[in-house]
């Protein structure tokens, strides 16, 4: 009998970014060594933050899905809840949409209390509180509880301001430590991260980082004729930005950069992606009669990897007080297609000791203007095959799916 497995997050395929792309990665993967796998997740709306196509006719009630596994064996049964999604998130509308989901999932859990056990069950950090699910599974049913970390939530909600009373953010360290306390396992994705937690939790931590499909993404030799078929002429160098478009990005760098750089008229700055914050940034772009920026709507997942090989050089942009609380899913992709990647990330992070330590990206000082200028002239001149080499290796050699998920079942689930 093959063991069950039920993973409770608040994001899930076919949402193509961040964690919803890794936790769907990662139960596809499970499902096809066999293992029978239930989700209990919210409708996809990231990050165009809108209940997409054709999950937008139903998001107010409960749905339930069979997935094939796209002929890699095993099927996958999904419980979409209803959660409140907002149009302009910001700190308040965030914890409301996470509120909204635990409630609607917590309603879930009840119903499926009385089923046949699931051996493990596995929450994904944000939101934190998910583990109280798991909590609240595991007491009634005996399933071991599998908590990993992708963004120390709490930490970040207090570092960016999102919430300023002292009591609250107290109150929500104390349900953390009784999520601790309970769990079997904790994870995360970084040394960084994992070093805090272990301070917070008393516990060992399991090194589980995000992964890249290797094979599908890689290099190829002739970028120069991928430009044309994106409207780009030859000669021209591409600043690529692709990722969520949100207010806390702090995208309008890039504009500031393209203004100072835009004699150069062979360097263009493409953003591409979708976010409550795109027409603002790009209204501004054209009000500053920026020429060399250009916008493109979310690429498709099947065209992904010659779009990434497109350009020239990678935008990793994040907030100074973030670089040892998030490791940008973004980067591991941009290494997997040999890109060369401009991380903004202030030294003594465990994001900076990372790519230091195998020279495989440019680094400047985060949120620091000039350091971002400067940064791309340099790009231009360094030894960039050199340090996008680095990075690829890296990604073969520590950031294969086969690799990190077979070292997952065989500490997690078997």
């Amino acid at each position: 009998m093959s063991k069950r497995l039920l993973l409770i997050g608040g994001n899930f395929s076919p949402e193509p970014t961040g964690i919803g792309k890794y936790n769907g990665e990662m139960i596809k993967w499970l499902a096809a060594q066999g293992y029978d796998c239930t989700v209990i997740t919210s409708y996809p709306y990231y990050p165009e933050w809108k209940v997409q196509p054709p999950y937008d006719r139903n998001k107010n009630w409960y749905k339930k899905e069979v997935i094939e596994n796209n002929g890699q064996g095993g099927k996958i049964t999904v419980y979409r809840c209803p959660q409140y999604v907002p149009a302009k998130p910001s700190g308040k509308t965030r914890i409301m949409l996470d509120f909204s989901f635990a409630v609607s999932a917590f309603f879930k859990i009840l119903q499926l209390l009385p089923r046949k056990k699931y051996h493990v069950v596995i929450t994904v950090v944000p939101p934190f509180h998910l583990g109280l699910l798991a909590v609240l599974y595991k007491k009634f049913k005996g399933a071991k509880f599998f908590y990993h970390i992708q963004d120390m939530q709490i930490e970040a909600a207090r570092d960016l301001n999102m919430i300023s009373s002292p009591k609250l953010i107290k109150a929500l360290f104390g349900l953390e430590r009784y999520i601790f306390k309970n769990a079997d396992m904790v994870s995360s994705i970084s040394d960084g991260m994992m070093r805090r937690i272990q301070e917070k939790a008393g516990k060992d931590i399991f090194f589980f980082p995000n992964w890249v499909d290797v094979t599908l993404f890689h290099p190829i030799e002739d970028r120069v004729k991928l430009k044309a078929e994106y409207g780009f002429n030859s000669n021209d160098k591409i600043v690529l930005y692709s990722g969520a478009i949100g207010e806390k990005q702090g995208l309008e760098a890039i504009l500031n950069t393209a203004e100072t750089l835009k004699s150069d008229q062979q360097l263009k700055f493409l953003i591409c992606g979708s976010g409550p914050y795109k027409e603002k940034l790009k209204a501004e772009a054209e009000g500053r009669g920026l020429d060399n920026v250009i916008f493109f709507p979310l690429q498709p997942f099947e065209k992904f990897n010659q779009f990434l090989n497109m350009a020239d050089v990678h935008l990793v942009i994040q907030k100074g007080n973030a670089s040892d609380l998030v490791m940008p899913s973004k980067l591991t992709t941009i290494l997997a297609v040999g890109g060369l990647a401009l991380i903004t990330a202030n030294s003594g992070t465990s994001l900076y000791e990372l790519v230091d330590k195998h020279n495989m990206g440019i680094l400047v000082k985060a949120e620091d203007q000039q350091a971002l200028t400067d940064g791309i002239i340099r790009a231009m001149q360094d030894n960039a095959p050199a340090i996008a080499r680095n990075g690829r290796v890296y990604a073969e050699t520590h950031l294969s799916v086969g690799k990190i998920m077979s070292r997952f079942e065989e500490a997690v689930v078997s």
